[in-house]
């Protein structure tokens, strides 16, 4: 059994916050690094593997949004949560769209945040070590194979690394291709919840699928209003 704690890149540059928070996950388990500025935090990821990204969005030198890019440049499976005091749902809808996995508005409690935590490497152990039968993670959608285990959607003339999250939500619209998924079901499913900021990521995301199949007219998502959507796939 592996016993090394997961790798966590926190980057906060409130002092007594990043103190308080660090010294609370050290106390659960986790293998804490703590940097106070984007540039730091950006250089630190070039050296060094992380398990997942704590990142706030206000930060000297390099922002939230800014180094959220450059993390995905370099890893694009790294699951990134971030932290934000905003409340505006743009600043949130900007996080997802540059390759968020999730975020907790500021003020949050350790035990939000822990959760967050082990929802997603749980999620990134599945994928590492899931002992399912090599067909039931490759999905031929198109001109394009999906390999869930992997996060690759690829064809023959290009090839692009999914988000854990992109992947379960192709995986869940490829098993019901053809079929209505109705909104609420994916939001359970894949985000455990389902409210207003919720859905709305769910858009985005939607939107980041229908931009790697473009070429490919023979695979359309659509949108059923008022219900959800239809992965429609010729055969």
């Amino acid at each position: 059994m592996d016993s090394r704690k997961p790798k966590i890149l926190y980057v906060e540059d409130d002092v007594n916050l990043g103190f308080v928070t660090k010294d609370n996950l050290l106390k659960r388990g986790y293998d804490i690094t703590l940097c106070e500025d984007g540039l730091t935090a950006s250089h630190t990821f070039q050296k060094q593997k992380f398990d997942l990204v704590i990142l706030d969005v206000m930060l000297p030198k390099i922002d939230g949004f800014a180094l959220a890019q450059k993390l995905r440049d370099k890893d694009k499976n790294v699951p990134i949560i971030f932290l934000t005091a905003k409340s505006m749902l743009e600043d949130k809808l900007q996080g997802f769209k540059l390759g968020a996995d999730d975020y907790i508005t500021k003020p949050f409690s350790i035990d939000e945040l822990t959760h967050k935590i082990e929802v997603f490497l749980k999620r990134s152990k599945v994928f590492a070590e899931s002992p399912e039968a090599e067909s039931k993670n490759i999905y031929h959608i198109g001109t394009y194979t999906f390999d869930f285990k992997e996060l690759k959607l690829f064809n023959t003339t290009q090839q692009h690394t999914l988000t854990i999250r992109e992947a379960e939500l192709l995986r869940m619209l490829s098993i019901q291709r053809n079929q209505v998924v109705r909104r609420e079901a994916i939001l359970h499913q894949v985000w455990g919840e389902d409210n207003y900021y919720i859905g709305r990521s769910l858009d985005v995301f939607i939107s980041r699928l229908r931009k790697l199949f473009a070429d490919d007219p023979g695979v359309e998502i659509e949108n059923v209003r008022g219900v959800g959507f239809k992965f429609n796939v010729a055969d």
